[in-house]
């Protein structure tokens, strides 16, 4: 089922972001059992590849085992790609992915993304524009852009929408496949009532838990 809701969600998403020219990019940890099961659990270890394992989430300063979301989002709040990682994985490999998804445009991050050379290989091989808040003891340091700063807050808005409403975090997959299945499931969802509120009730588009009928 996987490829055919995508294909769903990616021409929902189209009808917001296509000529979308900023986009925000975060991550998420989706925890699949507490740690201290993580070494008896088999949940979705049906391949080494997949297999869930342990990470560190800087936000909530806490350790967990499971995957991560990695996303990008347009300023209008609508998820244009998503990804998932074992927990392990830096938010910055993401950034190899996405040159492939999208181009000519700019990329909104926190200082999980700061690096000079893949701000340079994306814009080198995808005019993509990465802006990530230096840290304070770089040379010519500057403030980002009070705009910027707003603007990533959105990506934050739209997961705490799907833990709250969507109960991402709520897992019941045995295998890898159906784990990213329901993960997009969930996703999928949230734009379906987004395109609803937005073409057919001219509403706000993220009044989620507003009656869609």
């Amino acid at each position: 089922m996987f490829p055919y809701i995508e294909n769903i969600r990616v021409k929902l998403s189209n009808t917001f972001n296509e000529f979308e020219d900023c986009f925000i990019v975060d991550s998420m940890p989706l925890e699949i059992c507490k740690e201290a099961r993580s070494n008896r659990s088999k949940i979705c270890k049906e391949s080494t590849i997949s297999s869930p394992n342990k990470g560190y989430c800087a936000s909530q300063n806490s350790r967990y085992y499971g995957y991560k979301l990695h996303a990008v989002c347009s300023v209008k709040e609508v998820f244009k790609s998503f990804d998932i990682s074992p927990a392990s994985v830096h938010d910055i490999n993401y950034l190899k992915d996405i040159q492939h998804q999208i181009k000519d445009c700019t990329l909104i991050g926190d200082r999980g993304y700061l690096s000079a050379q893949y701000q340079l290989d994306l814009f080198e091989k995808a005019n993509i524009k990465l802006d990530v808040p230096m840290r304070i003891n770089q040379s010519n340091y500057k403030k980002q852009p009070y705009v910027f700063r707003k603007s990533r807050k959105r990506i934050e808005t739209l997961f705490s929408q799907l833990c709250d409403q969507f109960m991402i975090r709520r897992n019941y997959a045995k295998t890898f496949d159906g784990f990213k299945t329901r993960v997009l499931s969930k996703i999928t969802a949230m734009t379906m009532i987004q395109y609803i509120n937005k073409f057919i009730f001219d509403r706000k588009i993220n009044n989620i838990k507003i009656s869609i009928v």
